[in-house]
């Protein structure tokens, strides 16, 4: 079976290594903290220790699992691994410093990969004696849970780094979408408007309780505000920001004063004990609620529009990212296909009543003009 790598040993990094091992490959771990280092394998039993007092993973599994793991001192002993990922810290001169160190010891055809959700593949891979074959593959939180990995190509990728990371990551049971090198990849960049737009219609004169109880309704696990809570909004306030900037602040990722005001306020979500929403109990659907899942989805689906308009992604990869990475129960083009002309008539007429900031929001993909 083959060897893989992961650096970085916060509850991302543990989350790939157990992927990986559970699927049967051998495993070589690190982490520049010895602490990290020592505690990974006890941190690891611990997670697991609930599903086998259940009956729902053999002791005997465990150990197996356990088994094909070795945590190793540092990348310079992970020679042998044909896919190394790191989970380090987002800051790209660390992440560039780690590759060109890899870079040294690995074998010519293994391949680079990074978790980052929002940083440009392509930055990480200037100043590599061998950038074709650094690439994205982008876990979600729990890794050993969700199903969805983003693999992220920059224009220099070659095709075998590309083959070899996809076949090895659906050998661990992963459904892995390609996506292109832009902000926020698919699954980051088409969420805004989940939040975003819930942000506009709560500006509008909504409440929170109102905009999630209707979103339930239609058939959204968490609502849009639920779903801040459950992430941290100093979390979402972030990666807002992030793709705000990236994006040269185009009114479409507006930075949204109430959640900057949610921040403020100390009050995050679950892990402060109150947010938006938590822990108060969900709503009754309010009377208005099909018009505040008609703006959310119009959203939505135009923005996925431009994504799909700059290439690098298809319908059905945005549908599938966005079901499997945020438990939507339809993807945006889905909602395209049952809507058609409504959603050009709902976004004209949202245009029109737009508030100078969020001026040129709602103008239309150029699938939706057509439509």
């Amino acid at each position: 079976m083959s060897t893989l790598a992961v650096i970085g040993l916060g509850t991302m990094g543990l989350g790939i290594v157990q992927t990986y091992a559970a699927a049967g490959f051998r495993v070589l771990a690190t982490d520049s903290f010895a602490t990290a280092r020592d505690s990974a394998i006890d941190r690891l039993r611990a997670g697991l220790a609930a599903r086998v007092a259940a009956g729902k993973m053999a002791q005997a599994d465990l150990e197996a699992l356990v088994s094909r793991i070795t945590i190793v001192p540092g990348p310079e002993a992970m020679g042998a691994a044909e896919l190394i990922i790191e989970a380090v810290v987002e800051q790209i001169e660390v992440k560039r410093a780690l590759f060109a160190s890899l870079e040294a010891v690995i074998a010519p055809d293994a391949v680079l990969a990074t978790n980052t959700s929002s940083l440009r593949v392509a930055a990480m891979a200037e100043g590599l004696q061998h950038p074709e074959r650094l690439l994205g593959l982008h876990f979600f939180n729990p890794a050993p849970v969700m199903k969805l990995v983003e693999l992220v190509a920059h224009p220099g990728t070659n095709a075998a780094a590309l083959r070899a990371a996809q076949r090895l990551t659906e050998a661990a049971g992963k459904t892995v979408i390609t996506c292109p090198d832009r902000p926020g990849f698919i699954v980051n960049r088409c969420a805004r408007p989940f939040y975003g737009e819930a942000l506009a219609l709560l500006e509008a004169g909504h409440s929170a309780a109102d905009i999630d109880a209707a979103m339930q309704a239609a058939g959204y696990r968490l609502g849009p505000f639920a779903l801040i809570d459950l992430i941290g909004a100093d979390i979402n306030l972030a990666a807002t920001e992030s793709l705000s900037e990236a994006m040269n602040g185009h009114p479409r990722y507006h930075v949204f004063d109430a959640l900057r005001r949610q921040v403020a306020s100390g009050n995050l979500g679950r892990k402060t004990g109150r947010g938006f929403l938590f822990p108060d109990p969900t709503a009754a659907q309010p009377q208005h609620a099909a018009a505040i899942v008609s703006r959310i989805e119009a959203t939505l689906a135009n923005e996925a529009a431009w994504l799909l308009s700059e290439g690098g992604t298809t319908p059905d990869g945005i549908d599938t990212a966005l079901k499997l990475g945020l438990n939507f129960p339809r993807g945006p083009f889905e909602i395209i296909a049952n809507r058609g002309g409504s959603l050009r008539t709902e976004l004209a007429a949202l245009d029109a009543a737009a508030p100078p900031h969020l001026r040129g929001r709602y103008h239309p993909a150029p699938l939706l003009a057509g439509n």
